[in-house]
């Protein structure tokens, strides 16, 4: 019989809903939805306050305080989109009874965290898509506080106002986040991942858009006429450094990541992300990039290559600095239920790098996820168990 956290989770993560982004609409897309209105059914069952923005596919929730009406309104916050780089749809997950080991998706030669999951139950997909731990595992601890609260009213909490959002993975879960709609004045964003890490530092990030223009003439007249785009886009990668993209980076190293590229010899389109920790650094990162968009004009003496940088979200860090009680009360709670609390800066970025930034502080817990964005995620039942553990306490 599996606990009903478990049960949760596997009813949510068979539900699509995949962000766009290439969509203009908000949500990205219309089937974000499914997973809103279920949600905002299981709360009224519960006998919450609720309030859903069906446009913007935003679900507000507040639950009463039941004991000291004197303490301060906590909140927490989930997103309900799944990452775009792989599919979402008809996940189909699995659970792996007493990990060994060995297994026909999880490798530990490939992924050595695996080794610390030894004897635990798992839970992964068929590796043909995501599990959607991220977020779903949020989601499902965050519902299961909730439905915990409410099945044992002689438990006092604190009033617990929860939020989950659309289209968080492209970087709009905020984007029409209503404040007054939120009863908190703090929260956290349950949306980490290993067990016991507390994170309160995010990259600053941005995205650089580079268009170029290139010639197409006949190949057979072409001399002296064509400029070839794709060969532009070439030489303009390679004015990156090396050693500063992801996967020769970690800790508090910033770098330069290409997302994306279409081209063909008239056009070419890149989209390359910039992160960094330190805000001067980052500065820094944007300029260069510029600076590439010219050195390229230069060369070929004509405008032909252009970048737009826009930032995306801000290291939280900044604002996080004057409620670090909120992080030592996470840290009392992961102690609380047997775990080491640790510090580590998020390689990435969360709903609470924005939120804090409008003044509703969030540092990020776990949900016992690992391997996000990939088809071998998966999920360590102990974790959740845990995580659900460290939302009780953070509620009382």
């Amino acid at each position: 019989m599996e606990s009903s956290l478990v049960e949760r989770f596997l009813r949510y993560v068979k539900i699509d809903t995949q962000s766009d982004e290439d969509s203009a609409s908000h949500p990205s897309t219309s089937k974000q939805h499914k997973l809103a209105e279920l949600l905002v059914e299981e709360l009224k069952g519960l006998g919450l306050s609720v309030d859903y923005d069906d446009k913007h596919c935003y679900v507000y929730a507040y639950l009463e305080p039941n004991g000291d009406k004197g303490s301060e309104d906590i909140g927490f916050i989930a997103h309900l989109d799944t990452s775009p780089a792989v599919s979402g749809k008809d996940v189909k997950p699995y659970i792996i009874r007493s990990f060994d080991g060995h297994d026909d998706i999880l490798d530990p030669d490939e992924f050595p965290e695996l080794k610390n999951h030894i004897g635990e139950d798992l839970i992964r997909t068929d590796g043909t898509t995501l599990l959607g731990a991220d977020d779903k595992a949020g989601v499902a601890e965050i519902m299961e506080m909730l439905s915990y609260f409410k099945a044992n009213p002689d438990i006092s909490h604190r009033g617990i106002a929860v939020a989950f959002t659309p289209d968080e993975e492209i970087g709009n879960g905020t984007l029409f986040f209503d404040l007054d709609r939120f009863h908190a004045k703090q929260a956290y964003t349950v949306d980490g991942g290993k067990f016991g890490v507390l994170e309160y530092e995010c990259f600053n990030a941005a995205m650089a858009t580079v268009e170029i223009k290139g010639r197409s003439v006949h190949t057979g007249s072409a001399k002296g006429l064509m400029i070839n785009a794709s060969l532009l886009a070439n030489e303009f990668i390679n004015l990156m450094p090396e050693d500063e993209t992801p996967e020769t980076t970690e800790g508090r190293e910033g770098f330069y990541y290409l997302d994306n590229i279409r081209s063909d010899c008239e056009h070419a389109h890149m989209q390359f992300l910039i992160r960094d920790h330190d805000i001067e650094k980052f500065e820094a990162r944007k300029e260069f990039m510029k600076d590439a968009a010219f050195t390229i004009n230069e060369r070929y003496g004509m405008e032909l290559c252009d970048i737009t940088i826009e930032d995306q979200y801000p290291n939280m860090i900044m604002f996080l600095a004057d409620h670090m009680d909120l992080v030592e009360r996470a840290g009392e709670a992961v102690k609380c239920v047997g775990g080491e609390p640790v510090s580590e800066p998020v390689r990435g970025g969360t709903d609470g790098a924005l939120l804090s930034s409008r003044g509703l502080p969030c540092p990020n817990l776990s949900t016992g996820g690992y391997n996000y964005h990939s088809r071998y995620e998966y999920a360590s039942i102990p974790e959740m168990l845990k995580s659900l553990e460290v939302l009780k306490y953070l509620a009382q």
